[in-house]
C-alpha cells in the first residue's frame, strides 16, 4: 500500500499547530475536515487535504482584554 501523501495524527496536528486531540475533535466536528484513511488502528490524514483545510480556515487571532 502507497501511503505516501499521508500524514500520522502527530504530524498532521503539528502542521495545524494544535494537539493531537483537537486533531480528532476537529474531524469528528467539521464536516470540511478531511478524512483520514485506516491502516489498521493507525489513522493517516492526506496531507494535502489538511494543508487545503489549513489555508480555507486560518487560525483566529486572540487578543488581550485591557482593563
Amino acid at each position: 500500500m502507497d501511503l505516501t501523501g499521508y500524514l500520522t495524527s502527530d504530524e498532521a496536528a503539528e502542521r495545524l499547530g494544535i494537539n493531537r486531540q483537537s486533531l480528532y475533535n476537529l474531524a469528528n466536528k467539521s464536516p470540511d475536515f478531511p478524512k483520514p484513511k485506516k491502516v489498521g488502528r493507525t489513522s493517516l490524514w492526506p496531507a494535502q487535504g489538511v494543508d487545503e483545510w489549513r489555508v480555507q480556515h486560518p487560525k483566529r487571532q486572540t487578543t488581550k482584554r485591557e482593563e
